[in-house]
């Protein structure tokens, strides 16, 4: 039930998402308020999106048939995670209005095209070089120096697909473990700490940005997440500023986490962008006026962005692998609210859950 003079999608739309992780079930949770159904398409059975989901496509994402008959039963497609075929969102573009549109996905696919990006709009990232040898390490190397770090183009993701490397006896071992002729080599940054911002823009340009939160990882993957974040406010105000520069320069439709990293001298550089709801972001349920889950729904169906204002100071903890059955710790706690993603199997790494503790960043 797309409004065709406005680009709006009323109430009793549906909404397809691509993808059955823990973001689509958090996204379809919040667009059921708002009063739109959501339709999963993932390859997986019993996808933790498809257990709180009105429809269910259990098919591969590059099945064209499958994808034809899905988006003829939604009225608007969106991603959340961004490891999805290029081809399959811009077939279903031809069908159904997609957003963010597949060609943000294509540029936060692949970390050379998004650095490029930053740095042809104006947003300072870290030195580095495009390598798809050995040869071509060893010359990047030469240029930027070590330590520094050698990542794979694609599908790299909480620490996957990269290596540290601090002396030349590393790179060969370094380039044989990443098993790619697409990947870059990063100048390693000296941080104080790292901090993301999650902004929204809808279909008539209106953007909104979330405070920066404050990120600690463990083992490469996001631990904890504290907001506010403890910056100074110049620092913040030029955040914010990155991140809506960002949105606009790529016409966004729909949500973007922006990665950051914060230098001794106060200054921000960019580290990497996703176009969709972020673990960072988990602390809005509970902690904002409007989740970033709610604030995605409204962007991508046209609607007024909600307010973004903190209303609790929050510590938003990752519970990965066995950490999820201590879930019971945080029941007695009243300020803590629990939030599990209905995956059957814990795994090492694996994002079982996570908790929101409230009005506390030393809980």
């Amino acid at each position: 039930m797309l409004n065709s003079k406005t680009s709006r999608l009323d109430p009793g739309g549906t909404i397809g998402i691509l993808g059955g992780g823990q973001l689509g079930r958090m996204t379809s949770l919040a667009a059921a308020p708002l009063g739109y159904g959501c339709h999963i398409y993932t390859p997986e059975e019993e996808s933790p999106a498809g257990q709180v989901s009105e429809k269910v496509t259990v098919a591969s994402y590059e099945d064209e048939n499958a994808l034809r008959t899905f988006a003829e039963k939604v009225d608007v497609i969106t991603y959340e995670f961004e490891n999805i075929p290029l081809d399959s969102a811009l077939f279903l573009q031809k069908l159904r209005p997609v957003y963010p549109d597949p060609s943000i996905l294509g540029i936060s696919q692949h970390r050379g095209a998004e650095k490029q990006f930053a740095l042809d709009n104006g947003v300072e990232v870290a030195p580095y070089e495009i390598v798809t040898n050995k040869v071509d390490l060893r010359e990047a190397i030469d240029i930027i120096g070590m330590p520094s770090i050698l990542k794979t183009c694609r599908f790299g993701y909480d620490g996957k697909g990269q290596s540290k490397i601090s002396d030349i006896g590393q790179v060969a071992q370094a380039w044989e473990a990443l098993s790619t002729t697409d990947a870059i080599l990063e100048k390693f940054v000296e941080f104080e700490k790292e901090i993301s911002v999650i902004i929204a823009r809808n279909i008539t340009g209106e953007c909104s940005a979330y405070p920066p939160a404050e990120n600690n990882h463990k083992n490469h993957i996001l631990d904890t997440t504290i907001v506010p974040a403890n910056i100074t406010n110049s620092t913040h105000s030029l955040a914010i500023a990155i991140a809506t520069n960002l949105a606009q320069a790529m016409d966004l439709v729909g949500l973007l986490a922006v990665e950051m990293f914060v230098l001794p001298n106060g200054k921000v550089v960019m580290n990497e962008i996703a176009p969709r709801p972020h673990n960072s972001g988990h602390w809005t349920q509970d902690g904002a006026r409007t989740s970033q889950f709610e604030q995605f729904v409204r962007a991508i169906t046209g609607q007024k962005l909600g307010s973004t204002e903190i209303i609790f100071p929050t510590k938003m903890k990752n519970l990965i692998g066995d950490d999820v059955n201590d879930w019971f710790k945080y029941i007695e706690i009243p300020n803590a609210k629990i939030h599990l993603y209905g995956k059957k199997e814990s795994k090492v790494g694996r994002k079982m859950g996570h908790i929101n503790i409230l009005g506390d960043n030393d809980t």
